[in-house]
């Protein structure tokens, strides 16, 4: 089975808090979803989209994965990458890669699909056409 086609769209830079890590002294597996979180919505509302609206259409996100596989620990600075791959009609997979500033590893990888929803009434509609262009290379 071939990997699908990832396009690197965007890359976040998020210090670790002192608060992010738990018991065992490393990050809280919790706190890797949201630096996922942080990635994609600096990615959305770069594109111009606002990912709160009381009205209209925008993203949201019907699942979420995340493999673990170095802890991080206090004082560090997270690199996040955020890739997409093809398209569907109102949806799109998104993957992330969570590296340290000045350390090359693979700390962890995640997922998300994130799909285009009428806060009206619930129902998925189309990717915005702008938004659709950037993800066709």
């Amino acid at each position: 089975m071939t990997e699908p086609r990832r396009t690197l769209l965007h890359t976040s830079t998020i210090p670790v808090r002192w608060g992010d890590m738990d018991a065992y002294a490393h990050v809280n597996n919790t706190i890797y979803f949201r630096y996922c979180e942080q990635a994609r919505v600096e990615w959305i509302e770069a594109m111009g989209y606002p990912v709160l609206t009381e009205a209209g259409t925008g993203p949201v996100i019907i699942n979420a994965a995340c493999t673990f596989l170095i802890p991080i620990t206090y004082p560090a600075t997270v690199i996040v990458r955020l890739y997409a791959g093809e398209p569907g009609r109102s949806s799109v997979m998104t993957w992330y890669d969570i590296r340290t500033e000045g350390d090359d590893r693979l700390f962890a990888e995640g997922s998300a699909k994130v799909v285009w929803m009428d806060h009206e009434s619930g129902k998925s509609v189309p990717l915005p056409d702008a938004l659709r262009q950037t993800l066709v290379v």
